[in-house]
C-alpha cells in the first residue's frame, strides 16, 4: 500500500497536477468548482450550460496546466478560461436562451408563493438584461459583481486595458440599470 504525500497549499497541488497527479487536480476541481460555476452561470442564465461550460473549463484547465506559472493566480486563470467556454458555450447554442426552472436562490425561510413569483421575475428579468448586453461587457460586470475580481483582476483576466475594463463595468452598470428602471416603470404604469 503507497503512502500518498498530503499537500495541502494550492502551489503544492499545482505543481503536483502540473507532474500529472489527477488527485491533485480533483482537489484544485473541488476548491474552485462552485465560484467557477456561479461566473459562468452569470454568464450563460443557465444551469445547465453553466455546468457544460465550467466542465469544458477545467478540461481545458487540465490539458493547459503545464504552461500555467504556479506564481500566477490561479483563480484568475481559471476564470479567463470559464468566460471564454462560457462565451464558446453561447455561441455553440443556436436556440433562443429557454429559462431554466432553477435558480441560485438561497432563503432561510420558505417564501410564500408571491413572494416567490417576484424574486422569480426578478431573476428572469436581471438575467436576460445580462444576456442582452454585448459579450465584452458582460464579461467584465460578471468577473467583477459575480467573480468579485479587482479591476486588476479583471484586466488580467480578460487580457485588456484597465482602463478598457472601467468603460466596459460603467457601460454594462448604466446599460443594466436602465433596463431594471424601465421596467419599473412599466410595472408601476401597470398597476396604475
Amino acid at each position: 500500500m503507497a503512502l500518498v504525500k498530503t499537500v495541502d497549499t494550492e502551489l503544492g497541488l499545482i505543481e503536483q497536477a502540473q507532474q500529472g497527479d489527477r488527485n491533485a487536480f480533483g482537489e484544485l476541481v473541488r476548491r474552485h468548482y462552485e465560484s467557477v460555476v456561479h461566473v459562468v452561470y452569470r454568464m450563460c442564465g443557465e444551469v445547465q450550460l453553466a455546468e457544460d461550460a465550467a466542465q469544458e473549463a477545467f478540461l481545458r484547465a487540465w490539458i493547459n496546466l503545464p504552461s500555467f506559472e504556479p506564481r500566477a493566480n490561479l483563480r484568475n486563470w481559471l476564470y479567463r478560461i470559464a468566460v471564454n467556454a462560457a462565451l464558446d458555450v453561447l455561441r455553440r447554442k443556436s436556440e433562443t436562451f429557454v429559462e431554466d426552472e432553477e435558480t441560485l436562490m438561497v432563503s432561510d425561510q420558505m417564501p410564500g408563493p408571491e413572494e416567490t413569483l417576484i424574486r422569480k421575475e426578478q431573476v428572469e428579468l436581471l438575467q436576460r438584461a445580462l444576456r442582452n448586453l454585448p459579450e465584452a461587457s458582460r464579461s467584465v460586470l460578471v468577473l467583477r459583481e459575480y467573480g468579485e475580481l479587482s479591476y486588476q483582476e479583471i484586466a488580467s483576466v480578460l487580457d485588456i486595458p484597465i482602463g478598457t475594463v472601467m468603460s466596459r463595468l460603467n457601460y454594462a452598470r448604466n446599460r443594466l440599470r436602465e433596463v431594471l428602471q424601465s421596467h419599473a416603470q412599466e410595472m408601476e404604469n401597470a398597476h396604475a
